[in-house]
C-alpha cells in the first residue's frame, strides 16, 4: 500500500502506471479479439480439403458435398460420350484445394443429349485428311470399305450405320463414320461425271479429285463476266464419256443460268 501511495504522489512511477494500465487493457482485449473471438467467428483453422466430384451423378452430388461440409452449384455443361448423362465432368475449386467450410464448389455436368454438327464434305479427299477432320469434330472413324478405283485411299463415300451420309447432314458428336475408299486397282478408263451447273472453282475441285486436269476455258463472245461468279454450261468430254486418268477437260463458262444459243437458223428467215 505504501508503494501505491508513493506512486500516486505525482512521481514518475505514478505516471508510468497510468500509461501502462490502459495499454495492458488494450493489449489483452486485442489478443482476446484477434486470437479467440474472430477465429471462432470465421471458422479459423476449420478448413476443408475439396474432394474429387468428377463422375458423380446429380443424385449423388447433394449428399456427398453435404457430408464434406460443402455446397455445390452448376455453372456449365458440356458433353462426353464416355460418361453417363448428368454426371460431373469438371469442378472448381479443383480436387485437393483447401477451402473454408460451407464453400460453394462449381461443377460442370454432362449433357443429356449430345450436340450435333453438320457433316463436312470429305469425299474426293485422302483418307488421312478425312481422319484428321473427323478427330477435330469429335467424330470417330469406323470401318474402311474398299471399292475398285484407280487411286488408293481416296474417299468415295461416307456412311453412318450403313447409310450413306450426304454432306451437310447433322450428325451427333461421337458418332462412328465409315468410309468407302478406292483400292488403287480400278480401271484406267472411267466415265466422267457432270460439271454442268457447277461454279468454276467447284468444277476445278472435282477435276482434281478425278485426276483429270483443266483444259481450255471458253467464254461466249459478247458476254461480260467481270466481277461475276461464273458457272459451267458445257463440257468436253461430255457427261458419261469415257476418259483416262490425266486427260484434259475443256469447259465453257458464263453467268448463272446462261445457256448456249441455238445455232440452227429458221429457214423462213433466210427466204
Amino acid at each position: 500500500m505504501k508503494l501505491l501511495d508513493h506512486l500516486k504522489r505525482g512521481s514518475i512511477g505514478g505516471l508510468l502506471l497510468t500509461i501502462l494500465i490502459p495499454l495492458g487493457i488494450i493489449l489483452i482485449t486485442g489478443v482476446l479479439y484477434f486470437y479467440i473471438y474472430l477465429p471462432s467467428l470465421t471458422n479459423h483453422l476449420e478448413s476443408i480439403t475439396v474432394p474429387d466430384l468428377t463422375g458423380l451423378t446429380v443424385d449423388e452430388l447433394g449428399d456427398f458435398v453435404k457430408k464434406h461440409d460443402l455446397r455445390y452449384a452448376v455453372n456449365d455443361s458440356s458433353y462426353s460420350a464416355s460418361q453417363p448423362p448428368l454426371t460431373v465432368l469438371g469442378q472448381f475449386p479443383q480436387p485437393g484445394s483447401i477451402v473454408k467450410q460451407n464453400r460453394v464448389v462449381f461443377v460442370s455436368l454432362n449433357r443429356v443429349q449430345p450436340p450435333t454438327l453438320p457433316m463436312p464434305d470429305l469425299e474426293v479427299r485422302s483418307l488421312l485428311n478425312a481422319e484428321v477432320v473427323l478427330k477435330s469434330l469429335e467424330l470417330k472413324r469406323g470401318r474402311i470399305f474398299y471399292r475398285p478405283y484407280p487411286f488408293r485411299n481416296l474417299v468415295l463415300e461416307m456412311q453412318h450405320e450403313g447409310v450413306k451420309i450426304i454432306p451437310g447432314t447433322r450428325i451427333t458428336k461421337g458418332s462412328v463414320i465409315d468410309f468407302v475408299v478406292g483400292d488403287g486397282n480400278g480401271p484406267a478408263d472411267f466415265t466422267i461425271g457432270n460439271l454442268i451447273g457447277d461454279p468454276l472453282e467447284t468444277a476445278k475441285f472435282k477435276l482434281r479429285g478425278w485426276s483429270l486436269h483443266l483444259g481450255s476455258i471458253q467464254i461466249p463472245a459478247g458476254v461480260d463476266t467481270t466481277g461475276l461468279t461464273v458457272f459451267v454450261y458445257k463440257q468436253y468430254p461430255a457427261v458419261g464419256d469415257s476418259v483416262r486418268v490425266g486427260d484434259p477437260v475443256d469447259l465453257w463458262i458464263g453467268p448463272r443460268g446462261y445457256t448456249e444459243p441455238d445455232d440452227t437458223t429458221d429457214e423462213n428467215e433466210l427466204m
